[in-house]
């Protein structure tokens, strides 16, 4: 298992991975480190005169400021938001885990740490045989989980959680998102996925968007920080 890299997955698609990522890597640069970052594969993507542009490939590059052409980022980007898979389909693109370890590797080669992010959620398709979990596994990092906080998130962060420990990948902890302004009883379900999880969550994020800029990831970077290096 490879210290030099995290890969950050969510219960679903929408539940503030991009938000996670950006304050890790803040974090992360906070401790003196250099952070290279990846989104390997995006759907939902702008026509540029570059090229096709993914919001989430974007703010991980303004976060970790880095100079790196935005292919080296962001792989395989598909114009339609929907699920990679179809889009690859679609675009008869074959998304590979080796090319995407390739280009990793080559990211951690030069910078101290690694932030990956994925795509919707743990076992989201990214071709006809594989997930966004086989990418994880395929970089030998652990998988930081963000619960989304709505009703149903109980279940989700657990089946989520089994799946991380069922293909094999280290469990980095997670992070609460409050995506849901309407969700009732938030602190008892805190209190049941604190539980269930097996620990306590790194962070906990309102339902504030204004306020996500400040999101703090201090003690998880400073764990990484500490990390012995090894591939």
């Amino acid at each position: 298992m490879s210290a030099r890299g995290i890969f950050i997955t969510g219960t679903d698609t929408g539940v503030g991975k991009t938000v996670v990522a950006c304050a890790l890597v803040r974090a992360l640069r906070g401790q003196g480190l250099t952070v290279g970052v990846m989104k390997p594969v995006a759907s939902g993507a702008v026509p540029t005169p570059h090229g096709l542009r993914n919001a989430d490939a974007l703010a991980l590059m303004e976060a970790a400021g880095t100079k790196r052409p935005y292919g080296d980022v962001n792989l395989y980007c598909f114009e339609p938001s929907i699920s990679p898979h179809i889009a690859a389909k679609e675009a008869m693109i074959d998304v590979d885990c080796n090319i995407i370890r390739y280009h990793y590797d080559a990211l951690a080669a030069e910078t101290d740490r690694v932030v990956v992010e994925g795509a919707g959620g743990w076992f989201a398709p990214i071709n006809e045989h594989q997930t966004m979990a086989d990418v994880a596994w395929a970089l030998s990092v652990p998988a930081l989980l963000v619960v989304g906080l709505k009703l149903g998130c109980l279940s989700h962060a657990q089946l989520t959680r089994l799946g991380i420990e069922a293909r094999g990948v280290s469990f980095a902890g997670w992070v609460a998102s409050g995506i849901d302004p309407q969700m009732e009883r938030v602190s008892a379900n805190l209190a049941t996925l604190e539980r269930v999880l097996g620990e306590p969550p790194l962070a906990v994020l309102p339902y504030a968007p204004e306020s996500l800029s400040s999101l703090s990831l201090t003690p998880l970077a400073q764990r990484l920080a500490l990390q012995p290096v090894s591939f």
